[in-house]
């Protein structure tokens, strides 16, 4: 019995730590907040960076272009599995 539980708590830690995951707000909608590793793909699909560091209110910071930049978590979503802004490239540039 014991060992099971170890196994469901190690294979939740692994879910958590790869992707972006969804919290219930108060108001019912679902806020994403980035997971630091997780990587963070642009509108289009296109790879931008793995998230380097979460920030209080879920934003994902990245270095992109050998810039720190911070992406809001009100951008942030799940599609298909990834953690995805609805921001393009060049506006993650933009935002340094």
């Amino acid at each position: 019995m014991k060992r099971s539980s170890i196994v469901v708590s190690l294979c939740a830690l692994v879910t958590l730590s790869g992707a972006g995951f969804a919290v219930a707000s108060p108001d019912g909608s679902t806020a994403v907040s980035a997971v630091k590793g997780s990587m963070l793909v642009a509108a289009n699909g296109a790879r931008l960076a793995p998230v380097f560091r979460v920030g209080a209110d879920g934003a994902a910071q990245i270095i992109i272009e050998g810039k720190m930049v911070t992406v809001p978590a009100t951008t942030l979503s799940m599609a298909s599995g990834r953690l995805t802004t609805s921001l393009t490239k060049n506006e993650v540039l933009a935002l340094h």
